[in-house]
């Protein structure tokens, strides 16, 4: 197809060619993206679409983004949202970018639903522990019926991006929000059925490892621990507290310290413990369980 100046395959092959140019991975799909977002279009519609013309206003828009993407700055910062499972949530650099392994986590719990539902005829109580986005337990919040959810993450400011989600798929009144550490600023009465976390977990001996569009924009504190054992032994005891009897945890980790994880697990007291696969063949989640009253 022959491009026209000002037309928009125009501005996505220029586009496409400069992200090229600055070894920026996955370059021509960036630049839809960034497109489809920008002119409120779902990204197949753009190719319906090669020959409209772009407005100034629109021109100038598309080239601050895509100077953005060249600077390494992920296509999701740049639009402000990430789809996620089913669903789309808002995410800022205050939060995590949520990721395709992480879906995975839900769909595990939401084709497991049943298992959930076994210990309780009442709402089901989760608690989504360092929350960021809210989009492991907002999803949740979504899938499973009759459930409640717990928000908690250190950040104030993530928080407020969880709330806003929440605002947006109307779940905010079966939602609560917690800035806090671990479990120190929620309720002492409160309990859980089932606990999700993708908490820190990429030691800071591996700062070096990590991709500049990761380290350059990521929030750290939702990132790194600096000291991988303490740190989830302070996670795992708070959840062994907080789950009813023959409650269920379910988290992501890192694939190189599942020994510790699981170790710290048992020794606390954990059942039932479970290395899941991602779909790259990595032990990627833990899975365990309390035991029940009887």
């Amino acid at each position: 197809m022959a491009e026209e100046p000002g037309t928009l395959l125009y501005y996505l092959k220029r586009s496409t060619e400069f992200l090229e140019k600055k070894e920026i991975p996955n370059p021509r799909v960036d630049a839809e993206w960034i497109l489809s977002d920008l002119l409120n279009l779902p990204r197949i519609k753009l190719y319906s679409q090669f020959e409209m013309p772009l407005g100034q206003k629109e021109i100038d828009l598309y080239r601050l983004r895509i100077l953005e993407r060249s600077k390494r700055k992920p296509v999701a910062y740049i639009t402000g949202k990430k789809g996620f499972h089913k669903f789309e949530y808002l995410v800022t650099d205050d939060v995590l970018i949520p990721r395709p392994e992480t879906e995975e986590l839900v769909d595990y719990l939401w084709k497991g639903k049943e298992s959930l539902r076994a210990n309780t005829t009442d709402q089901i109580q989760i608690w989504d522990l360092c929350s960021g986005s809210g989009c492991i337990g907002l999803s949740l919040a979504q899938l499973l019926e009759s459930s409640v959810v717990t928000l908690s993450d250190l950040s104030e400011k993530a928080i407020e991006v969880s709330r806003r989600n929440a605002e947006k798929y109307n779940l905010t009144e079966k939602t609560n929000f917690f800035i806090s550490d671990l479990d120190l600023s929620l309720p002492k009465e409160l309990h859980f059925d089932l606990i999700v976390s993708n908490p820190p977990y990429i030691p800071e001996s591996e700062k070096p490892d990590i991709m500049p569009d990761v380290l350059d924009y990521e929030p750290h504190l939702a990132l790194f621990v600096s000291d991988f054992k303490d740190f989830h032994k302070r996670l795992l005891t708070a959840t062994k507290n907080r789950l009813k009897p023959s409650g269920k945890l379910m988290m992501e980790t890192h694939p190189l310290y599942m020994n510790d994880v699981e170790s710290i697990a048992t020794e606390l007291g954990f059942i039932h413990s479970k290395r899941i696969l991602d779909s790259s063949k990595k032990e990627r989640f833990f899975f365990a369980e309390v035991p029940s009253l009887s």
